[in-house]
C-alpha cells in the first residue's frame, strides 16, 4: 500500500507549496485500487493531489469517515475531478452537528446541500460493507472503551434542541492486504481504542500493519488542550501497545499535546502525518 496525506493541519516543513487546513484527506493505493478516505472541507485536497502527482480522476472510491465539515465538505471539489467513484457515508438520522464551549457554539456539520448533490454516487452503509475484495467499510463499532473526553463538546440537533453526540454517523475503514490490516479512523470520535477492537474483532490473529488517522484526543483545538488528563492520554498508549500494531500513523484532531504524550509511550510505533508525506506501508 501507498499512502499519501493529501491534507492535515499541518504540512512537511520543505512542502510550502502545500494548503493546510483543519481537516483530512488520505489518498491510498492498494491492491490495484486507489481509494480517497476523507475530503477535508475545501479544494485543498485537490489542489495539494495535483502538486503531488495523484490524479483525482482515478480514483476508485471515496469513504468518509463522518459527517463532520472537515472530513466531508470538500467532496463537492471532488465532482468536478472524477465521474465515476462511488461515495460511501454511513446511514443516520438527518441533523445537525454542532461545537459547543464555554458559551462559543459553531456549526461543524457536512454541507447539507452536499447530500444533494452526489445522491447519484453515494452509498448509505448500515453494515459492514466489502466495497471492493478486501476492503470493508464497518459501521458496528466496539463500546469495550471509553469514547474520547474530547466528544463532550461535540453534539446533534434534530429539531428537538442539542443533544451528545452519538457518533452513529461514524464508520471504520480496514484494508487486508496479504501481510495484514491498515485501519483507517477519521477521528476515531468513538474512541481508536474501539476502533482497533474492532478489527480484531473481525480479522482475529491477524497483523496490523498500521493504524491510520487522528485519534480525536484533542480537548478544544483552538487552545491545543488535550482530552481528559495525561494520565489517560498515556493509558490509550498503553493499551495500543497491547495489540499486535506495527506503526500509528497520525495527525489532524489527535492534538501536538496529545501527540508528544503518546509519543512517549509509543516511541518509534508513532509518527506523524502531515499534508505531503507519502508512505509504503
Amino acid at each position: 500500500m501507498k499512502l499519501t496525506a493529501l491534507v492535515d493541519n499541518k504540512r512537511l516543513d520543505n512542502r510550502t507549496d502545500l494548503v493546510v487546513e483543519r481537516g483530512l484527506s488520505l489518498h491510498v493505493s492498494s491492491m490495484g485500487r486507489q481509494i480517497l478516505f476523507d475530503a477535508g472541507s475545501s479544494k485543498a485536497f485537490c489542489d495539494n493531489a495535483i502538486l503531488l502527482n495523484i490524479r483525482i480522476q482515478d480514483v476508485d472510491a471515496v469513504v468518509i469517515s463522518h459527517r463532520h465539515h472537515d472530513h466531508c465538505n470538500g467532496v463537492s471539489h471532488f465532482l468536478d475531478s472524477n465521474s465515476k467513484a462511488q461515495i460511501y457515508f454511513r446511514e443516520c438520522e438527518k441533523t445537525d452537528y454542532c461545537f459547543k464551549a464555554f458559551g462559543f457554539k459553531s456549526n461543524v456539520g457536512i454541507d447539507k446541500a452536499l447530500l444533494d448533490k452526489v445522491k447519484d454516487r453515494s452509498s448509505f452503509v448500515r453494515q459492514t460493507t466489502e466495497i471492493f475484495p478486501n476492503i470493508f467499510v464497518i459501521t458496528n463499532l466496539s463500546g469495550k472503551y471509553e469514547q474520547p473526553k474530547g466528544n463532550k463538546y461535540l453534539f446533534t440537533n434534530s429539531g428537538q434542541g442539542c443533544k451528545p453526540d452519538t457518533f452513529d454517523h461514524e464508520l471504520l475503514m480496514v484494508i487486508k492486504e496479504s501481510d495484514g490490516l491498515i485501519i483507517f479512523t477519521g477521528c476515531a470520535h468513538s474512541g481508536v481504542l474501539n476502533m482497533v477492537e474492532t478489527a480484531v474483532e473481525l480479522f482475529p490473529n491477524t497483523r496490523i500493519k498500521a493504524v491510520v488517522g487522528g485519534f480525536h484526543l484533542v480537548g478544544v483545538p483552538l487552545f491545543n488542550s488535550i482530552g481528559g488528563t495525561k494520565e489517560d492520554i498515556e493509558a490509550i498508549g498503553q493499551a495500543l501497545l497491547s495489540y499486535p500494531i506495527d506503526k500509528l500513523y497520525t495527525g489532524h484532531c489527535t492534538g501536538m499535546k496529545a501527540y508528544g504524550l503518546l509519543k512517549g509511550v509509543l516511541g518509534d510505533r508513532l509518527e506523524y502525518f502531515p499534508t505531503g508525506r507519502s508512505v509504503v506501508i
